[in-house]
């Protein structure tokens, strides 16, 4: 298995890193990809990477961050060819459900990693709420540079998913298709092709069933794989086979 999106720079897990790695190993987990949210998390990022060959970073600022962390094409790009185990650009998106940046802040910042995208070839890690139509005219503008997109933490829409699969889109599956009040959202992923699926915690948050309450950790992806088998029909061995072929292409490992 792998774990798609994760947040090891965060406590409990940042100073649990070993107990943390063991028990994500001992679930069957190969990799770790650690994504980075603010330029302070990016310094702890460079270190995780470090840790465990297992681990891998991303670097970009959160949509709720981008009135704070100004940040450029250039600079990412920079950043991202110093270190070859930073393999994404994000996460980064839109969020109008909260109001931490304003809307042209948000949309500045998203475009400036799409362009770094576009320049290193390398895929967009995607923060999408109350925002599908405006995300979905900036995919437009950016149809002909064939990029490449996780929607991390997919909750979207049918038709948001739909629309997105006119675009390079892989949909990550969460903790959160494991809640009982979100059968809508198990419908999506059901319509979604299993080639372009992945699984993920977005740990310390959104444990998944049945640990929802507690602070999540990278362990617990194998119940969302359990629950996203069940959702898609099919055997826990081939979600795990297809979900960890699917991310290692997407990120060309």
């Amino acid at each position: 298995m792998i774990d798609s999106h994760c947040h090891l720079d965060h406590e409990p897990l940042f100073n649990n890193l070993d107990e943390v790695i063991k028990r994500s190993k001992n679930v069957g987990i190969e990799k770790l990809l650690t994504i980075c949210t603010t330029f302070d998390s990016f310094i702890k990022i460079k270190d995780l990477v470090k840790k465990d060959e297992m681990i891998y970073g991303t670097y970009g600022i959160h949509p709720h961050e981008a009135k704070k962390d100004k940040v450029t094409a250039k600079l990412i790009i920079n950043e991202i060819n110093k270190n070859k185990k930073i393999i994404g650009i994000g996460e980064t998106g839109l969020d109008f459900f909260y109001n931490h940046s304003d809307k042209n802040d948000q949309i500045k910042s998203f475009e400036e990693h799409i362009k770094a995208a576009i320049e290193l070839d390398i895929p967009l890690i995607i923060h999408s709420r109350n925002a599908e139509n405006e995300m979905f005219e900036i995919f437009d503008k950016y149809k002909n540079y064939n990029l490449k997109i996780l929607m991390h933490c997919f909750t979207g829409s049918k038709n948001f998913a739909k629309n997105l699969f006119n675009f390079n889109t892989y949909f990550s599956a969460s903790g959160i298709i494991t809640f009982k009040n979100t059968l809508e959202l198990q419908e999506t992923f059901q319509l979604i092709p299993l080639d372009k699926l992945l699984i993920e915690t977005d740990s310390p948050y959104l444990a998944p069933e049945p640990n929802r309450g507690k602070k999540n950790e990278p362990s617990f992806v194998k119940h969302t794989a359990e629950k996203l088998a069940n959702i898609k029909q099919t055997s826990l061995s081939n979600l795990v086979k297809s979900t960890t072929s699917n991310f290692n292409r997407l990120f060309g490992l």
